[in-house]
């Protein structure tokens, strides 16, 4: 039993490891089955620069550290290498790291599969897969596109089914149920919570061990191939959410990795994440900076994901995020932004667009940084997308008080507008708002049953006519009452009650209506897309708008009432002469409304108003959203 000589990596790769310009990092470390002179075996590669040991313990050795010892390189990479004749196919491994002062058993960095937690060992794989998704390759730059419609339905695979005994489903049990759901609710997208290894179960993936290793709770790396596969075939995109902004400490994963702050900051009072009570990557140390953005093109490379939505960037664009006085050290020009951090996100965000210019990077960044989804050439983060808080904390905001109160909030409604398209946003209603004692959506409505229904429709509605992409958290599609609970699956059995499947009705109505006009999508960017027929009448909280298509033809006349009284013959100007159909009704009856309308539609009448040359005379309904097109 011995270790032999042997190495992936060439010079050109230790150059670019060194600089942090190696974005392929997973094709030279971690466990990479091959043939050396006529024998089969496995190449182990780590990277452990203060390390003064570095043996493979596994089942091939009986986790014996005296029997394959790897070997250092001598070119300061701080690699250590070899290869193992006994090491086949899944067999589970460690890396046993001894420094001056430390001894650790460590997972593999670089681990394309590991043990199911609570055991952490990683396994040797392959990520040998057929894929039959490239249809949809070929054409998921237009679905991927600033201009398309993309609706976004997030998804936690541990609690959104689960089998009988509360038992997780498999990935590909998940497969063909979630594409057909996905797919019969008319969602262009899924947006799946980290999949990547995680320890804890109750971080819902937020804290990540295996950047390069889809949680094995699940199934296997190949059965995660599998539903990102059938996903594609029908013609849903698939976006992972990924955590660079920090991990956990716990003993087995990058922490204090080869007795040294290898992959996180050194200073505490960078390296410490207080909220998370995790660890800060050193985003100034070019290998960490290798290691993360070879990880994010990892899964567009080897897995075909249409896009990576990026957690928790404030938190990595600030120094003092979270900190008080004396907690965090400024920049070297005295201020409180992380230089190092800003420089890494640009990196990433170059990165993957030069290598896959077809997928979408996404921000979810609280703060009014400029220019997040603006190009690095131009001094922007270069994301494709941000999610909007702001919109999202001032609309739940609005939607939680009492219709009595709103026209004291009105500007909570319009206020969105100012700053619609200064980036290209995401109206995200995500996890993050139905947990932690904020209740689910519909138990943030206020009023009796009907009242929080109608709100919860009326909110849908208002999120779809409003300029920016689309994203819902599970369960708040079939108004789900109770806050989500990640032990256990969604309250299915809601839908045996009319007024929840007339919110599930309601949402499939609304992804249509939005994938079919062109109105609702094509300009939500752009202010061309978007104009007020009346933000003023704060007095009845009503507001009116348009939704505008490229060549300003497919206009979409937008009405919102959002109070429960019902409002007769009330004027609105239009900007077109025609019958304006009502092409959707949220207090419609097959929704779960009271049934109140226009008939279908109203003629317009030759009477200016709003400062428009004509004006319709409609029945707004209680707390309902219309929405009319205009019939050549």
């Amino acid at each position: 039993m011995s270790v032999q000589r042997y190495s992936l990596f060439t010079d050109f790769d230790i150059y670019l490891f060194k600089e942090g310009r190696h974005y392929r990092l997973y094709e030279k470390f971690g466990a990479h089955l091959l043939e050396l002179e006529g024998k089969l075996g496995c190449y182990f590669a780590v990277w452990a620069p203060n390390a003064k040991r570095v043996a493979v313990i596994g089942d091939f050795n009986g986790w014996n550290p005296n029997k394959h010892m790897l070997f250092k390189r001598n070119d300061g990479s701080g690699i250590w290498e070899g290869f193992i004749e006994e090491a086949r196919l899944g067999d589970r491994y460690k890396y046993r790291i001894v420094s001056d002062y430390y001894q650790a058993d460590k997972a593999d960095p670089f681990a394309i599969y590991s043990e199911k937690p609570p055991n952490t060992a990683s396994i040797i794989w392959s990520l040998e897969y057929q894929w039959k998704d490239r249809e949809w390759m070929e054409k998921r730059s237009k679905k991927n596109a600033l201009n398309a419609p993309i609706s976004i339905y997030e998804v936690h695979l541990g609690s959104w089914k689960r089998k009988k005994g509360n038992e997780f489903m498999s990935y590909t049990e998940l497969a063909s149920e979630l594409a057909e759901y996905v797919k019969d609710m008319g969602f262009t997208h899924v947006e799946f919570l980290p999949v990547m290894e995680h320890p804890f179960y109750g971080s819902w993936g937020y804290q990540i061990t295996g950047y390069f290793c889809p949680t094995s709770r699940y199934g296997k790396p190949e059965e995660f191939m599998y539903l990102i596969d059938t996903l594609h075939n029908n013609d849903i995109g698939v976006i992972l959410d990924w955590v660079p902004s920090h991990f956990p400490t716990d003993g087995h994963g990058l922490a204090y990795f080869d007795g040294s702050y290898l992959y996180e900051y050194e200073d505490w009072r960078k390296r410490y994440h207080p909220d998370w009570n995790s660890y800060i990557f050193d985003y100034g140390k070019n290998e960490v900076r290798s290691f993360l953005i070879s990880s994010a093109l990892f899964w567009l490379d080897k897995y075909h994901a249409d896009g990576l939505r990026i957690d928790a960037v404030a938190s990595m664009l600030y120094l003092d995020y979270s900190r008080r006085n004396g907690e965090w050290i400024p920049n070297i020009y005295g201020g409180k932004e992380n230089l190092e951090a800003i420089s890494f996100i640009r990196e990433l965000n170059a990165a993957v667009y030069k290598n896959y210019p077809d997928v979408q990077t996404i921000a979810e960044e609280s703060t009014a940084w400029p220019m997040v989804s603006r190009p690095v050439h131009i001094g922007g983060l270069g994301f494709g997308m941000k999610w909007n808080m702001g919109w999202m904390h001032d609309v739940l905001d609005y939607f939680s008080k009492d219709p009595i109160y709103r026209k004291y909030h009105h500007n909570q409604l319009t206020f969105s507008i100012w700053y619609a398209f200064s980036e290209n946003f995401i109206l995200p209603l995500s996890h993050d708002e139905v947990v932690h004692g904020k209740r689910s959506l519909l138990e943030k409505m206020p009023g009796d049953d009907w009242q929080k229904f109608a709100n919860l429709r009326l909110l849908y509605a208002y999120m779809y006519a409003h300029p920016g992409k689309k994203l819902l958290f599970m369960g708040g599609e079939i108004a789900q009452r109770r806050e989500w609970d990640h032990e256990t699956e969604l309250d299915w059995f809601l839908l045996d009650r009319s007024e929840h499947r007339g919110i599930q009705t309601l949402l499939k109505d609304l992804n249509k209506i939005y994938r079919e006009e062109k109105a609702l999508y094509e300009t939500d960017f752009s202010y061309k897309g978007f104009e007020w027929i009346d933000f003023s009448d704060w007095e009845k909280s009503i507001i009116s708008f348009l939704r505008k298509d490229l060549e300003d033809e497919a206009n979409i006349l937008v009405v919102c009432n959002c109070t429960p009284v019902p409002r007769e013959k009330y004027r609105i100007g239009v900007p077109k002469n025609g019958y304006w159909k009502e092409i959707l009704n949220t207090d419609a009856h097959e929704y779960g409304g009271s049934g109140w309308g226009n008939f279908g539609g109203i003629y317009s009448d030759s009477i200016p108003f709003h400062n428009r040359p004509y004006s319709i005379s409609a029945t707004l309904p209680p707390l309902a959203c219309l929405y009319f097109k205009v019939e050549k």
